[in-house]
């Protein structure tokens, strides 16, 4: 027969047990949201960085600034850097960019019925784009306002992205993504009739923005594969044959974190960008 005193030790250690089998089951519990937390915490850091390395953009609220441009789904950023590939382009020219900064768009001086060329003397090569004048009259008159100020002469080619999208990202002073002539641009030309698929073909010159509307400044990319995108990103020009060249250079060099989304291994420097009619 069981003691009053046996009973009582028998209730207490059943009790220690449930107590104990609570806290290892609270434990768990605990480890598993820590886990999830972790889980989504990695995600928004990993979106978060794509949004402002995927380049482009900071809107700063009032919009007077442009900054990187977002121009697509950020890459993978868990791989490890490879090496780095050599430098096919030449030293830059001398001389430094202008952080230059205006508070509107510049007054309409372009004929929106002329054929114009942007042309862009880079330490890889030149590139000649064709611009869709009549198409996008607000942006190629801003890159010839902007050409004409010497805006992007000696300005780094500061992104180049090699797995999702395939592009190289330009017009910033800064060089860092997060730079801006002050002032932004309409959307124009997004129903163009080469945006097919939501793709923007090899060849296409499209203007960085901050991922909402109207917000383009003087940051741009040049696709050198066709690149899985929305049709959010005015396409304001056509990169010829010999620009292909030199910008498949460029990306064959590779970028520099080895995830797919860097700064560009070559040495891309605009030393000279001028805008004239055709």
């Amino acid at each position: 027969m069981v003691s009053q005193e046996q009973r009582r030790r028998q209730l207490a250690r059943e009790k220690f047990l449930r107590q104990q089998q609570r806290r290892t089951e609270a434990r768990r519990k605990a480890r598993l949201r820590n886990s999830v937390i972790a889980s989504v915490l990695g995600v928004v850091v990993i979106g978060s960085v794509a949004l402002y390395t995927t380049g482009v953009l900071k809107d700063d609220g009032d919009k007077k600034e442009n900054a990187s441009a977002e121009v697509t789904p950020g890459a993978s950023t868990s791989a490890a850097p490879t090496s780095k590939a050599p430098d096919p382009c030449a030293k830059p020219a001398a001389g430094s960019a202008e952080k230059l900064s205006w508070k509107k768009e510049p007054a309409m001086t372009i004929d929106t019925s002329a054929k114009y060329t942007l042309k862009l003397a880079t330490t890889c090569g030149d590139i000649g784009i064709a611009l869709k004048t009549s198409a996008a009259p607000h942006t190629v008159n801003s890159f010839d306002f902007l050409a004409g100020k010497g805006y992007f002469d000696h300005t780094k080619c500061h992104r180049l992205t090699t797995q999702g999208i395939y592009v190289l990202q330009c017009g910033d002073p800064q060089g860092t993504g997060m730079g801006g002539p002050g002032y932004t641009l309409p959307d124009e030309n997004l129903k163009d009739a080469s945006l097919k698929n939501n793709t923007y073909p090899a060849g296409t010159v499209a203007m960085a923005n901050t991922g909402q509307k109207h917000t383009g400044g003087s940051q741009f990319f040049l696709v050198y594969k066709d690149s899985p995108l929305p049709p959010s990103y005015t396409p304001f020009g056509t990169i010829d044959a010999a620009g292909m060249k030199v910008l498949n250079k460029i990306a064959a060099a590779g970028e520099n974190t080895g995830a797919g989304d860097g700064a560009p291994n070559a040495t891309v420097v605009i030393n000279k960008a001028t805008v004239g009619k055709s």
